[in-house]
């Protein structure tokens, strides 16, 4: 297959043509979205990065324009939007078992391995070693929120100066859920709203950074699924079809809330886990990042399956392992379960991991129904795809919701024994040295998620070792 050759919209030079692959077998593309499973680092930008190196750049499985026009309506979708691009993906070359299959391999590597290192905590998580490693790395999750801060609003608030709608928007959602203690979907909608009236008396005062995009130089050989490759027939929209998916992804919800409801009843733990998870699925607008604050204000405020410093060490898990960073609600879930004894004191292991499955059941569920819902929609409509207002509005809201975590997890290192985060104890310095390290690394070394927390781990074991800390 050989695509015509034309001139790239972000180059200099013509770009040429060259044969393309051949056709992706299935198990081809299950070896690759495994490997991707164990390798997925770094973020949604470092797994959305690795993506586009080996699908775009070396394997040419789809083009740039595809791969950036799926990635941009994952983007505005609730949900992990790098999982959401495996799935699209996946189900645009192998119908809806090759989205299935590719968004399943995204997470379950990280599933198996966060069950395993949250019994290790929960079991052994007293012991001195564990609690050393421990200590250094909650200033390094600290550190590690306000880098994901800055990140974010830099490229979605843009310049205060000559766009301060957005910017007035995070400092009021911020002031909203830290002094005024609002929930995070209050929040959320309040930001909607505010972009749907703005949308009408000020049109142009949304207007933020700039979103996803890559640059295309010189030769580049035809992909699989190129610009102008017709749209497969299994992605063409389909009015039974999506009466078929949502059908399905009703029953694939029903079926296990109401055997957990009759087992279980309403208010037990399990049920709770699989309804909260259910919500906060549906309002992961902006990452993981932005849905956080509600989970812990959530399960440590609300139904008291954690602790805050227990809610920092499974961020810290969340960040050395693959997969999407929304993982750490397995470790939420394991950890409820085994606090909640939700199978009994003798199957404290079996329960929690229950529990931790049963959260990222409902925690993903979500988002493989509106890949596969709204694929066809989107293949429909390329090239005309953009962002409303009120997503726009959104977006500002998170970064002052992200300021709002990164206060609380700065609060929770310094003042650790204190009952509320603030000023009622001396402030532990040493850890508090700790995060601007971290920050320094991250920031000025431009050291990676993984190495800040490695170092920081064996520097809070030398700390408890020696005594200082």
């Amino acid at each position: 297959m050989r695509a015509p050759a034309g001139r790239c919209s972000s180059c200099s030079g013509p770009e040429v043509s060259a044969p393309g692959p051949a056709v992706v077998s299935f198990r081809e593309a299950l070896r690759f979205w495994l490997l991707l499973g164990f390798i997925s680092f770094g973020g949604p930008a470092g797994q959305i990065a690795i993506m586009h190196r080996e699908l775009v750049e070396r394997r040419r499985w789809v083009s740039e324009k595809r791969f950036l026009h799926a990635l941009n309506f994952c983007m505005v979708l609730p949900g992990p939007e790098a999982q959401q691009l495996a799935t699209y993906l996946g189900w645009l070359m192998h119908r809806s078992w090759g989205g299935v299959v590719a968004g399943s391999l995204f997470f379950l590597p990280s599933l198996a391995l966060l069950i395993a290192l949250s019994w290790i905590y929960m079991a052994f998580g007293q012991q001195p070693l564990v609690a050393g490693i421990f200590y250094g790395i909650k200033p390094a999750v600290a550190a590690i929120v306000l880098h994901a801060l800055h990140r974010i609003a830099s490229k979605s608030l843009g310049n205060p100066l000559l766009a301060p709608v957005p910017w007035a928007i995070a400092a009021m959602s911020f002031i909203a859920i830290w002094a005024l203690k609002l929930p995070f979907p209050l929040v959320v909608l309040g930001a909607m709203l505010t972009g749907a009236v703005l949308a009408r008396v000020a049109p142009g005062s949304l207007a933020h950074g700039k979103g996803h995009a890559a640059a295309t130089h010189g030769v580049r050989a035809a992909a699989l699924i190129d610009d102008d490759t017709p749209t497969p027939p299994h992605a063409l929209f389909s009015l039974p079809r999506l009466a078929w998916v949502l059908l399905a992804g009703a029953v694939l919800w029903l079926a296990p809330m109401a055997a957990l409801f009759f087992t279980y009843g309403w208010s037990g733990t399990l049920t709770q886990v699989g309804w909260f998870f259910t919500k906060a699925a549906l309002l992961t607008f902006g990452g993981a990042y932005a849905v956080l604050p509600y989970v812990n204000q959530m399960a440590v405020g609300h139904y008291h399956w954690l602790s805050t410093a227990q809610m920092m060490d499974g961020l810290a898990l969340g960040e050395t392992t693959p997969g999407p960073l929304i993982m750490v609600v397995a470790f939420v879930g394991f950890v409820g379960g085994w606090a909640k004894q939700v199978l009994g004191p003798d199957a404290l292991f079996l329960g929690a991991a229950l529990a931790a499955c049963v959260a990222t059941w409902f925690t993903f569920l979500p988002s493989f129904i509106f890949i596969l819902a709204g694929g066809p929609w989107v293949e429909s409509t390329r090239g005309n795809l953009r962002l409303t207002a009120p997503l726009a509005a959104v977006t500002a809201a998170v970064v002052g919701v992200i300021a709002n975590l990164a206060l609380f997890f700065i609060a929770a290192i310094a003042y650790p024994s204190s009952a509320n985060g603030f000023f009622d104890a001396q402030p532990d310095w040493v850890a508090l040295t700790l995060a601007v390290l971290a920050a320094l690394a991250l920031w000025r070394l431009k050291w990676g998620v993984i190495p800040v927390i490695a170092a920081s781990a064996v520097a809070g074991l030398l700390l408890r070792w020696s005594g200082l800390a």
